[in-house]
């Protein structure tokens, strides 16, 4: 962890990304699925504390458990809940097909398909034969088969057409 200033932080700025559960938890930061992807930011606290990320690069916290402060203290990330489609019916691979052509982020679960409240895709689904019901619920994607990442843009190794 780099040294940094942390003169809009009231916490010490974070010293590392915890995997695992610590036997103490100080406090939580909820963060979106946009928000769970980042490098430097300050983060605040359900307690209204604020303390700063400096990571040596891009990072997706989706598999990672909190942040471990300068001072030793942790804080739990938590995934915040946000407007998504939950699309249900008899033919979820053709559904999933059609959200993987669309390169959108897809929450995969046995009898349901997730994604970000879009009415396009809504739309399309219906047209589909899919039953869609909106929701609103913590939304964690699948990360991609290329590693550990996020599908963001069209880049994924193969040239089209």
């Amino acid at each position: 962890m780099l040294n940094v200033l942390a003169t809009n932080a009231d916490l010490p700025p974070v010293r590392r990304l915890l995997t695992e559960a610590p036997a103490r938890c100080y406090d939580v930061v909820v963060l979106t699925y946009d928000e769970r992807i980042l490098r430097r930011k300050r983060l605040v606290t359900v307690h209204d504390e604020g303390f700063l990320v400096d990571l040596p690069e891009v990072t997706n916290l989706d598999a990672v458990w909190g942040f471990e402060l300068e001072d030793g203290r942790t804080i739990h990330i938590v995934a915040a809940e946000e407007p998504v489609l939950v699309i249900t019916g008899p033919e979820l691979a053709r559904y999933a097909w059609h959200i993987g052509n669309r390169h959108t982020p897809c929450q995969i679960e046995a009898g349901r398909l997730v994604i970000r409240a879009d009415h396009v895709l809504e739309a399309m689904l219906r047209q589909l034969g899919a039953t869609v019901e909106a929701g609103h619920e913590p939304f964690g994607p699948e990360s991609g088969a290329y590693g550990f990442g996020r599908p963001m843009g069209h880049d994924h190794g193969h040239a089209h057409g």
